[in-house]
């Protein structure tokens, strides 16, 4: 078990630290928030059915802590207001939808690949991924709509997404 948990802390830690801040927006809150995360996954783990949806399971864990965390404060912020979804029927089936976005993203050319995965997952500003780049904020503006736009097109043509006539993702059917 502790060896499932260095692996989570690895790969999940910087990921998911900079999910919670840009939530809360206060780096000693979103620390705090981070370890009280980290405490509940050490706790909970041995719950985990499924590994192959282990992330999913501690981005829901890092949802509903965030969640508690705003409803203990009362600060007068709505739910809703987070885009966070508050229940599992919100966010359709989650842990399928990421292995057929995951599936989606490794298709794309590196290029694109990169783009959506550091403006995306790594919260890189387009600015930011410019500098990384060494392109221009322009040329970066162009790259993150175009890898959008066809992993947008790709994950829409799943057999198990249905959409609106606008290409809004409306419902995921788990196969």
């Amino acid at each position: 078990m502790k060896t499932e948990i260095n692996a989570i802390w690895i790969d999940l830690n910087e990921e998911l630290y900079k999910f919670i801040l840009g939530k809360v927006k206060d780096e000693q809150t979103s620390k705090d928030i981070h370890q009280e995360v980290f405490i509940k996954i050490q706790t909970k783990i041995h719950q985990l059915k499924h590994t192959s949806k282990l992330t999913s399971w501690v981005y829901q864990i890092t949802r509903n802590t965030i969640i508690d965390y705003f409803r203990k404060v009362n600060n007068n912020i709505s739910i809703s207001d987070l885009e966070i979804p508050e229940t599992e029927a919100d966010n359709f089936d989650y842990s399928n939808l990421t292995n057929c976005i995951n599936q989606k993203i490794e298709s794309l050319s590196a290029a694109h690949k990169e783009a959506i995965i550091l403006t995306s997952f790594k919260n890189y500003s387009q600015k930011e991924l410019a500098e990384h780049l060494k392109i221009s904020y322009s040329g970066t503006k162009s790259r993150v709509q175009k890898a959008k736009e066809i992993l947008r097109e790709n994950i829409l043509d799943c057999p198990n997404v249905e959409s609106d006539s606008k290409g809004k993702l409306l419902d995921f059917e788990n196969n």
